[in-house]
Formats: structure tokens, C-alpha cells, sequence
């Protein structure tokens, strides 16, 4: 009796919760509808329906007389500004017109009554007969007012006869930047994979984009290549990064872009930094995975470039004796003698410096053998100059240690790259395992690195090694 008389009493109760919960929902209802109505309302409230909302009586009086004169000098304003607008933006337009276009000029623009009104033709063609030029010039107009907008934040306009040039914006500084690598990029092509390269610039005008090479069927490029730009106000300006797919004939293809803002970045340090790439930075709608961009980014403020250490500069790779040698006389004695003396083994100096690798161990490999351990060693390669060694085997474990040093003469320490691969060794086979791939970036500004660092292609694993800097000249074998 009392298991029933509880049975009826959990309904009652249940369908008591259903009511009062639907009854909830349809008053929540009611009133979301009521206030999007009220707010569609406000949406739709012309000059008029104020004006009866506020009758004129309650204005203050000097705003009818401000009406009055702004209703006299209105049309020469628009006559006046739309004309300054059109000989400041159309030179600017004209910086950023892509290739394909003769020009981008208005046709028509006036500031009409509260806005900006605007028609743009295409010098040379129709706009409508070229297949994709719509984003083009899209984008051309996007990078152009972004640009000349955002950057410079100063516009000095002279009214009375003086120098004003100590007001204007002047170049703060240099960004150099290494491109180092991108992994996990989207593949744009149906047969094969996409030819990624990349489009880097502080500021979008033609002559200041900078690009990479294209690395043909790769969706894990590598590039290492060397950047600089001229930053012109750095709590406003960034970096763009910009990964295509090179088509060819055809238009690229943009599989991601990215930006960093200079602000960010501590002047004469190195920030190692991998961008998540988007589809469009202004509006990321989008979560799909578009991959990442490896760089390297040195901030360098003007007037302190003898105080910060520059692996990026052509010269910090060289020894005391190469800066000599390539300065030749530099006034003194000592360097005269010094020159004449090595003058003739001067071509035959073959590298800037050796690195040092340590392979110490590597710990929580993944299972790969089915008795569930593995067999690893490790594959060292220099990326430029195609030297490989490797460690030994070491049987039956997924935390290996090796200790094992390895000398590397580099003759280009900055464009030089590092890519260890951790290999599983099988009798009939080899599985590889993950890899590690590092610049000597870290290593020529601090000499000496201790680190672990994780492996890539795989979900666990890390390495740890011991790398040294070491500048000394080595000359060739007679």
C-alpha cells in the first residue's frame, strides 16, 4: 500500500514540475518577445518620432541656431572633404592595387548626409568580367584603411606657416623575423598536398610584403628564412602572417593568416612563438584547425642596436678574427699585420663555429612493439649542410638514455637547423617514433643549453639535451 501511495505521490509531484517548468519557459518567452519587440521598436525611431518624444520647446536654444549653420555650410564641407578624402586615399589605394588591376580609383564619393557614399571602377576592365577580382579589391581596400587608419595613429595638418616635422611619426625601431616552420596545415588540393608559402609585413604596401619560398607537397614545411621590418609605432603596429596555397596559374589559395602585436614583444629579447593560423582575423568564426606557424621575433628599439646581442645579424655568427678579416684595415697596426698575415688562408676559413649535442635520455616514448615497449635511438641531422649521425639502440624501455656527444661544424649558424628524429629499431623494420626540430637561435645567445623538449608526431615523448656554441675558425685539410 505504501509502495503505491508513493507511486501516485512521485507523479502528482512530476507532472507538477513538468507545469510549473513549462510555465516558466512561456512566461520567460513572453517577455524575451516583448523585449525584442520594444528594442525593434527603438530600431525604427526616425528624426520625427523624437522630435514628438522631445518636443522642440525643451532644446536648448543654441542648438536650433547650430542647426541653422551647419544646414548653410553643409554643402561646401561636402565639397571641400570629399575632395581632401579622394587626394589622400587614392594615392593610398594606388599602393596597395594588386597586380592584376591598372588602377583603383572613385568614380563618386560625397559624404552625403551621414555617410560615406562611394562607387569604384576599374581602370582597363570591367570589374564584373574578372573571376575573383571582387576580393581582391576587397581585401586591397580592407589592408588600405586598416593601414593608412590604425597606422599612422598622428596626422599632422599645418595651419599656421612652421616646421611641424618634430610631431610626425618616425621609425622606432627594427623587427626581424625568422620564419621558421608551419605543421598541421590544411590541405587545399584534392590530389596531393598544398604548396604552402608565406606572406609576412608590418604594414600591407607592396614594396614592404616580404615572402617565403614554396615548399611544394608538404603540409609541415619548414622555411627558415630571415626577415626585417622597420616599425614605425610600436604600441599600434603588428605582424601579419599570411599561409597560402600556391596554385600555379590560378590565384593562391589562403589557408590561414595570423597576427602578433609588437607591443607584445620585449625590445632586444627573443620570443619564440607559435601562432594559431585563422581564417580571417577580424572575424574568427570559424574553430577548424588551420595549423600553426613557427617564428622567431627580435624587437630591436632605434639607437640600442650596439647594446642587444642580434643572432639575427649577418655579423654575430662571425669570430673576432672573420670580423677582422672581413673589415680588412680598421686603422691600427695590429689589424693591418693580422690581415696581411692570414690574408692567403683567408678562402680557406670554411665555418663559423661547432655545435655540441648532447643526447642525454628521452622519457614516456609511446608503445610500439607489441610487447609493448620499444627499441629507440636517435637520427641527428643538420638541415642545411645534410650531416647525419645517431645514437645507439637502446633495447626493451620507453625511457632510454643515452649520453652521447655529438660535433657538428656549422659554416651558417643562422640559417642552420637542428631535427632530431627518435626512431623504433626492428629487426625487418624501422617505425619512427616523433621528431624535434629546433633553429640555433637559443643556443647562440646563451652558448649552453640544458633542455627537455617534446616530440612532434606523436602523443608523448619528450627528449633531453645538452648543446653547446662553440665560434672558432677550422680551415681545410691541406
Amino acid at each position: 500500500m505504501s509502495f503505491f501511495f508513493g507511486w501516485i505521490t512521485g507523479l502528482f509531484i512530476g507532472i507538477g514540475l513538468i507545469v510549473a517548468f513549462a510555465r516558466y519557459e512561456k512566461i520567460r518567452s513572453s517577455r524575451r518577445c516583448n523585449l525584442a519587440s520594444t528594442v525593434a521598436a527603438f530600431a525604427k525611431i526616425t528624426v520625427q518620432d523624437t522630435k514628438k518624444l522631445i518636443p522642440p520647446k525643451n532644446y536648448p536654444s543654441w542648438l536650433a541656431w547650430l542647426n541653422q549653420e551647419l544646414d548653410k555650410i553643409w554643402p561646401y564641407v561636402n565639397e571641400a572633404a570629399s575632395e581632401l578624402i579622394r587626394s589622400s586615399v587614392e594615392p593610398i589605394l594606388e599602393q596597395y592595387t594588386p597586380a592584376v588591376l591598372q588602377s583603383l580609383k572613385f568614380s563618386t564619393l560625397t559624404l552625403g548626409t551621414k555617410q560615406l557614399d562611394f562607387t569604384l571602377k576599374v581602370i582597363g576592365g570591367d570589374l564584373s568580367s574578372i573571376p575573383g577580382i571582387s576580393d581582391a579589391i576587397e581585401e586591397t581596400i580592407r589592408d588600405a584603411i586598416e593601414d593608412s587608419i590604425t597606422w599612422p595613429v598622428r596626422k599632422i595638418i599645418s595651419i599656421l606657416p612652421g616646421d611641424y616635422s618634430d610631431l610626425e611619426l618616425k621609425p622606432v625601431g627594427t623587427l626581424d623575423v625568422k620564419l621558421v616552420q608551419a605543421k598541421d596545415l590544411t590541405n587545399k588540393d584534392l590530389i596531393g598536398k598544398s604548396d604552402p608559402y608565406a606572406e609576412l609585413f608590418v604594414r600591407p604596401l607592396r614594396d614592404r610584403i616580404k615572402r617565403s619560398k614554396t615548399i611544394n607537397n608538404q603540409l609541415n614545411p619548414i622555411w627558415n628564412e630571415h626577415f626585417e621590418f622597420i616599425v614605425e609605432d610600436e604600441s599600434t603596429q603588428h605582424l601579419t602572417v599570411r599561409v597560402f596555397d600556391n596554385e600555379g596559374v590560378q590565384a593562391s589559395e589562403l589557408i590561414g593568416c595570423a597576427q602578433v602585436a609588437v607591443k607584445d614583444l620585449e625590445p632586444g629579447k627573443v620570443k619564440d612563438i607559435w601562432l594559431k593560423l585563422v581564417k580571417d582575423l577580424e572575424v574568427q568564426r570559424d574553430n577548424k584547425n588551420r595549423g600553426e606557424v613557427h617564428l622567431e621575433l627580435l624587437f630591436i628599439p632605434s639607437g640600442t642596436d650596439s647594446n642587444i646581442l642580434n643572432p639575427f645579424n649577418a655579423d654575430f655568427r662571425l669570430t673576432s678574427l672573420e670580423k677582422t678579416l672581413k673589415n680588412g684595415m680598421d686603422g691600427t697596426a695590429e689589424a693591418a699585420e693580422l690581415a696581411r698575415t692570414t690574408i692567403q688562408r683567408k678562402k680557406e676559413v670554411i665555418v663559423r663555429g661547432v655545435i655540441s649535442v648532447t643526447v642525454i635520455a628521452a622519457e614516456n616514448l609511446p608503445v610500439v612493439d607489441f610487447m609493448g615497449k620499444a627499441d629507440p635511438y636517435v637520427v641527428l641531422v643538420m638541415k642545411k649542410s645534410g650531416t647525419k649521425v645517431k645514437t645507439r639502440v637502446v633495447n626493451d624501455t620507453l625511457n632510454p638514455v643515452w649520453n652521447q656527444t655529438f660535433d657538428f661544424v656549422v659554416e651558417d649558424a643562422l640559417h642552420e637547423m637542428l631535427i632530431l628524429e627518435v626512431w623504433d629499431h626492428d629487426t625487418f623494420k624501422k617505425e619512427k617514433i616523433g621528431n624535434c626540430i629546433m633553429t640555433l637561435t637559443r643556443v647562440l645567445i646563451e652558448g649552453e643549453v640544458q633542455d627537455n623538449f617534446s616530440l612532434d608526431g606523436t602523443q608523448s615523448g619528450r627528449i633531453f639535451l645538452h648543446i653547446k656554441w662553440t665560434p672558432q675558425l677550422v680551415f681545410r685539410e691541406p
